[in-house]
C-alpha cells in the first residue's frame, strides 16, 4: 500500500477533518477550495492554479463580483421561502442556517463585507420586512411568488363580490321598509275615519241604565251595576282600529320583521366558521405547554395567519413571535367604549365599539362603526366573536 493511498490511515484522518465545516476566512471562492488552517491557506495563494485564476479575476473583477453577488442573494432568498416562509425571524440564524453547506457562496466574495450590510439591501430592494431590535436583525420574508400573488387576487376579488352582494341585499331591505313606511298612514287615515263613525252612532240596549262615571267613581245601586255606555264605545272603537291596522300595515311590519330575521340567519349561516383568528387583533395565549417559556396567559398581537387555524403571535411584552393554534387562544375583551373586531358570526369582519358587557349571559352590546352596517347596534354577541383589536 503507497503511502498516500486511499485507505492509509493519514488519507482517512484528512477526510475526517475536510468533512466537517471550516472557517470562512479560509476558504478560496474563485477555485472553490476550503484550506484548513491559515497555512494551508498561505500556501494555496501561492500555487500555481490560484494564481492563474486570479489572473482571470483580474482581466474583469466586477463580472465575477456581481455573479457570485447575485448568486449569493438568490440562494439566500431560496432558503428563506422553503425555511421561513411566513416567519419573522433574526437574520443571523438564517444565515447559520444558509452556511451549514459546504459548497454555498461564501459572502466574502459579493459586494457586502457584514451580514448587516446585507440585510439593509434586502429592505431596500423589498425582498424582505427588515426590523432593528435590540435582539439582533430580524426578517420577514415577502412572497412575491406569481402562485401566491394570483390567490391573493382571487381571494381579494371574491372578497369584494361578498360585499358587493351583501350592499345589494341591504338596498332591497330598505326599499322594502320605505314601501310600507309609505303605506301605513293611508291605513291609518282610513282607521281614523272609520273610529269617527263608529263613535258617532251610540247604541243603547232596552231596559239597560245609561250612567256617566265622574272623576273616575263607579257607583252601584241595588246590587244592580249601570254601564258606562261611552267607555264601551270607546273599547269598541279601538278594537275594530286595532284588527284594521293589524289587517293592513301590521301584517306589512310583520312580513318585513320575518323578512329581516331571515336575512339575519342568511348571514349567520354563510359567515359562522369554524375558524375565527384574524390579523390585528389582541389575543391571549393558553396553552400550558408553553407555560414554562411563561407565555400561559400572556396577551399578543396576531401578526400573520397560517392556514386558517393558526396564528403568529408577537407577544406584547417579550415581543417573541409563536405559531399557536386557535384551539389554545382565547379572545380578549377590552374596556367599555375601546374597538372591537367581530370575528365570526353574521357580521364578520367588521369592526364595532364595545357598549356594554353582560357578565350573567357571557355577551356584549357593540355598535357597528364602519362599513355597509355603520351604526347598527348588536345587543347580544358572544365573548367568543369579539375580540380586542391592536
Amino acid at each position: 500500500m503507497g503511502k498516500n493511498d486511499f485507505l492509509t490511515p493519514k488519507a482517512i484522518a484528512n477526510r475526517i477533518k475536510a468533512k466537517g465545516l471550516q472557517k470562512l476566512r479560509w476558504y478560496c471562492q474563485m477555485c472553490q477550495k476550503q484550506c484548513r488552517d491559515e497555512n494551508g491557506f498561505k500556501c494555496h495563494c501561492m500555487s500555481e492554479s490560484h494564481q492563474r485564476q486570479m489572473s482571470i479575476f483580474g482581466d474583469n473583477p466586477d463580472r465575477f463580483v456581481d455573479g457570485y453577488t447575485n448568486e449569493f442573494e438568490r440562494s439566500f432568498l431560496e432558503h428563506m421561502k422553503r425555511s421561513h416562509r411566513f416567519s419573522r425571524i433574526a437574520a443571523t440564524v438564517v444565515y447559520n442556517e444558509y452556511i451549514n453547506d459546504r459548497h454555498h457562496i461564501h459572502m466574502n466574495s459579493t459586494q457586502w463585507a457584514t451580514l448587516t450590510e446585507f440585510v439593509k439591501h434586502l429592505g431596500k430592494t423589498g425582498k424582505c420586512k427588515v426590523e432593528e431590535t435590540p435582539k439582533g436583525w430580524f426578517i420577514t420574508y415577502i412572497d412575491r411568488d406569481s402562485e401566491t400573488l394570483f390567490k391573493e387576487r382571487e381571494k381579494a376579488n371574491r372578497a369584494k363580490k361578498d360585499l358587493v352582494e351583501e350592499e345589494k341585499q341591504e338596498r332591497e331591505i330598505k326599499k322594502q321598509i320605505e314601501r310600507v313606511i309609505q303605506s301605513m298612514p293611508n291605513a291609518e287615515n282610513v282607521d281614523g275615519q272609520g273610529g269617527e263613525e263608529v263613535s258617532r252612532e251610540l247604541k243603547v240596549e232596552s231596559g239597560v241604565k245609561i250612567g256617566f262615571a265622574l272623576g273616575g267613581v263607579k257607583k252601584e245601586r241595588g246590587g244592580e251595576s249601570s254601564k258606562v255606555v261611552f267607555e264601551e264605545v270607546e273599547d269598541e272603537r279601538k278594537s275594530k282600529k286595532a284588527k284594521t291596522v293589524g289587517g293592513s300595515g301590521g301584517a306589512g311590519s310583520g312580513a318585513l320583521e320575518e323578512l329581516m330575521r331571515e336575512e339575519e340567519r342568511k348571514k349567520e349561516r354563510v359567515n359562522r366558521k369554524d375558524y375565527w383568528v384574524c390579523e390585528g387583533i389582541i389575543v391571549k395565549v393558553m396553552s400550558k405547554a408553553l407555560a414554562e417559556k411563561g407565555y400561559y396567559k400572556q396577551k399578543g398581537v396576531v401578526k400573520k395567519v397560517i392556514d386558517k387555524y393558526v396564528g403568529e403571535i408577537e407577544m406584547l411584552e417579550s415581543k417573541h413571535v409563536l405559531r399557536v393554534d386557535q384551539q389554545e387562544l382565547e379572545t380578549v375583551i377590552p374596556q367599555i367604549g375601546c374597538l372591537v373586531k367581530i370575528v365570526n358570526g353574521a357580521y364578520r369582519g367588521s369592526n364595532a365599539k364595545l357598549l356594554a358587557v353582560d357578565t350573567d349571559k357571557f355577551c356584549a352590546k357593540v355598535q357597528i362603526e364602519k362599513g355597509v352596517y355603520d351604526g347598527r347596534v348588536l345587543k347580544a354577541v358572544d365573548y367568543e366573536d369579539i375580540c380586542k383589536l391592536a
